[in-house]
């Protein structure tokens, strides 16, 4: 069985330097901490988890609230990536995920809970957009993604420069008639990123009517739909609409083609997110991209240094988000 003895053997570094890295200390060099990483990863290595407890004074537990509207759960096409990223990024350093029971969500009870089962931390990943508890009465570190929280870190996408990008690639390329289906607008993003859009069609003053704006409810397919059929029901139809979210995008392209009108000739469409699903879709959805691993991993390093008390402020991470081309846009014929 390899053990902490073994690591220091085959990197050259000190018994102390290799518990320094495995225990997350900051006073570690970054060459110092790669290649004690790199052994750890090749030779398998796993701490007794028993001794760990007693030594570090830690459970080596994260607790993870996750909650989503569609009741998909991890399954779901975004948080799936985001949490298999912060899961290996957690994995590095030893530490075990604990997933509340969906039912709990974020309440007082939550906590205690998580408390009693000792974890040295928590994730809070969901977009509900519902009152949540005083968590710093509770005393844990605690880091939410997709949703800031007043006093706490958050790591979210930069939902409104998102917004801008779509409104400036479909004005650059002649749409004047540009509607938005957006999320539900109890969620925090669902707003951010319509208020990026009512910014960006301001900034090109363009004369956008209300019912250009269509709520299309929590990101989901049907949700997506409906809104579009609603679109295409306005005596002037738009000749360009930016989606909140690419599963409704899916949905609204749908509605599209069975109208006997096509995406994007008769109208363009971009998503927001780039689920695996937007580049096999026919045509292939134009969208903007979420870096999905690097929101899990930023998370990790957050909980992480509040963990260890070497975390600076309470800022939070905005993470930058990109403009994805594909087949679903065109030029508006003059």
């Amino acid at each position: 069985m390899t053990t902490i003895y073994d690591i220091a053997k085959k990197t050259g570094y000190s018994i102390t330097t290799v518990s320094k890295v495995l225990n997350n200390y900051e006073n570690v060099s970054e060459k110092a901490k790669q290649k004690v990483l790199a052994v750890v990863e090749e030779v398998g290595y796993t701490p007794n988890s028993s001794a760990r407890t007693l030594a570090t004074n830690k459970s080596w537990m994260i607790g993870v609230v996750f909650a989503e509207h569609l009741d998909v759960g991890v399954a779901h096409p975004f948080f799936s990536e985001v949490i298999e990223s912060f899961k290996k990024h957690m994995e590095l350093y030893n530490y075990d995920l604990l997933f509340v029971p969906r039912n709990m969500g974020l309440k007082e009870d939550t906590y205690k809970h998580l408390k009693r089962r000792g974890v040295d931390g928590v994730v809070v990943i969901q977009s509900l957009g519902e009152e949540t508890l005083d968590f710093a009465e509770f005393n844990m570190p605690t880091v939410f993604i997709d949703m800031p929280e007043k006093g706490a870190n958050a790591v979210v996408s930069d939902n409104k420069k998102g917004s801008e990008l779509a409104v400036d690639y479909l004005y650059g390329l002649g749409h004047r008639k540009i509607a938005h289906i957006s999320g539900a607008q109890t969620m925090f993003t669902a707003v951010e990123r319509t208020n990026g859009f009512q910014m960006a069609i301001k900034k090109y003053g363009l004369n956008i009517p209300s019912s250009y704006i269509v709520d299309g409810g929590y990101y989901s397919y049907e949700g997506g739909r409906e809104a579009m059929l609603r679109l295409l029901s306005l005596p002037e139809q738009p000749t360009a609409v930016f989606v909140s979210g690419d599963e409704m995008a899916v949905g609204a392209m749908k509605v599209i083609k069975e109208e006997g009108l096509r995406v994007p000739e008769d109208i363009s469409i971009i998503g927001f997110d780039d689920i695996p699903l937007a580049k096999h879709i026919d045509p292939p959805l134009t969208t903007i991209k979420q870096d999905k691993e690097l929101i899990g991993r930023q998370s990790a390093v957050l909980l992480l240094d509040e963990i260890n008390g070497v975390l600076k402020n309470r800022n939070g991470k905005v993470i930058p988000v990109q403009l994805i081309k594909r087949h679903s846009c065109r030029r508006v014929k003059e």
